[in-house]
């Protein structure tokens, strides 16, 4: 549903949060292989994050990514929107330009239950309220 852009940056910001969850700050290294990501890509990825303010990064010893504990949670729909813009809650199903309310696509009345649906979800999940799940699960997701 999202593109693979998103898939990993959502991947990347939940990895390193359970990692800081263990007081620890993985590198790009790390974090590509764990999420089985190309460390280009990946790379590529955290530095538009850390652009964003989304994550915090540190060089040198005892150095590589993290959350700065002083700043609200990140909800989801942040991170799809700097990726992938508006689109996923905005745009047609088929992916028509013209396709609006005055204009309706066949799917348009069911599609937009949908992405309501989906809109509200991402809204209310944060990166750190999936990390917390995860992390008192002690679920093996990477």
């Amino acid at each position: 549903m999202f593109s693979k852009e998103t898939e990993y940056a959502i991947w990347v910001l939940l990895y390193i949060k359970l990692q800081n969850l263990k007081n620890k700050r993985p590198g790009t290294e790390e974090v590509s292989r764990e999420i089985e990501a190309p460390q280009f890509f990946t790379a590529k990825i955290l530095q538009r994050l850390v652009r964003n303010g989304f994550l915090e990064s540190m060089k040198g010893r005892g150095g590589g990514f993290y959350f700065d504990p002083s700043k609200p949670d990140l909800p989801l729909i942040d991170v799809i929107s700097a990726t992938e813009g508006n689109r996923s809650y905005s745009g047609c199903g088929f992916g028509l330009k013209q396709c609006d309310e005055n204009n309706p696509c066949p799917l348009h009345e069911k599609y937009s239950s949908v992405r309501d649906s989906i809109s509200r979800m991402v809204s209310e999940e944060s990166v750190q309220s999936l990390a917390e799940k995860v992390f008192n699960n002690q679920a093996d997701t990477f």
